[in-house]
């Protein structure tokens, strides 16, 4: 055996090892966009001790940089971070909400209905900001189907436009149902007990993100489907 075969058999699993795994790939910004910032919130308000206020404007910092950064390296809006940005945003305007035990519980169904309204749009304007959520569980870490949902996903496929449609569908079910507990919990708030809404409100959220889970069993079937479609087509070997 040569030694130049000896050299590429011993690279060879070196660079298999340095691809990145799709799973990974694929909750990085959910874990920068979304936790990172939650967590900064609530590392500053309840461990350092700062208003409710002031943490939330120091975490939507990181939001707005990752926006500004996106927009500036690669002409593109992170639609995570954007999201994250203008749910800290209605948050500090409705900060001043204070004292009214009813404004209380109103508020934090605004910020749902924030989150509804912004995942509505991000589906309207052909950018579904729920797309990259499903991702990493449909593709399961398998870089075959990760490579077979960028060719989906970029419009590269055949069955592109089915798969544009079902992920909007998915976005449309997530942001209705969340619309649906924002509405409940603001109409609740002003027309049941107070004390009654301190733990109905919590199953509204709850009810809002299992329905969102299995209505949305509606587009994963068919997104699911089509990637496994892709990845057996000729044309992805």
């Amino acid at each position: 055996m040569s030694s130049q075969t000896v050299a590429v058999a011993t690279t060879a699993p070196a660079q298999a090892d340095e691809a990145p795994n799709p799973l990974a790939a694929g909750l990085r910004p959910l874990a920068l966009d979304v936790v990172a910032p939650l967590a900064g919130y609530y590392l500053l308000h309840s461990a350092c001790g700062l208003s409710e206020f002031a943490a939330l404007a120091w975490s939507s910092a990181f939001s707005a940089g990752r926006t500004v950064l996106g927009l500036l390296r690669e002409r593109r809006l992170n639609l995570w971070s954007s999201l994250m940005l203008v749910v800290n945003l209605a948050g500090l305007a409705l900060t001043f909400v204070t004292g009214d035990a009813r404004m209380m519980i109103a508020k934090d169904g605004l910020l749902s209905g924030s989150v509804a309204l912004a995942i509505l749009t991000s589906a309207l304007i052909g950018r579904p900001v729920m797309t990259p959520m499903l991702m990493p569980f449909v593709t399961k870490g398998k870089r075959d189907r990760a490579a077979a949902w960028q060719r989906l996903a970029e419009g590269r496929a055949a069955a592109s436009r089915a798969f544009h449609r079902h992920e909007r569908v998915f976005a449309g079910i997530w942001g209705g149902a969340l619309l649906t507990e924002c509405a409940a919990r603001v109409v609740g708030a002003f027309t049941l007990p107070v004390s009654t809404m301190a733990w109905l409100s919590t199953v509204f959220l709850i009810g809002a993100i299992v329905g969102g889970s299995l209505l949305g069993q509606i587009a994963v079937e068919p997104i699911e489907k089509l990637v496994e479609a892709e990845v057996a087509a000729p044309t992805a070997a």
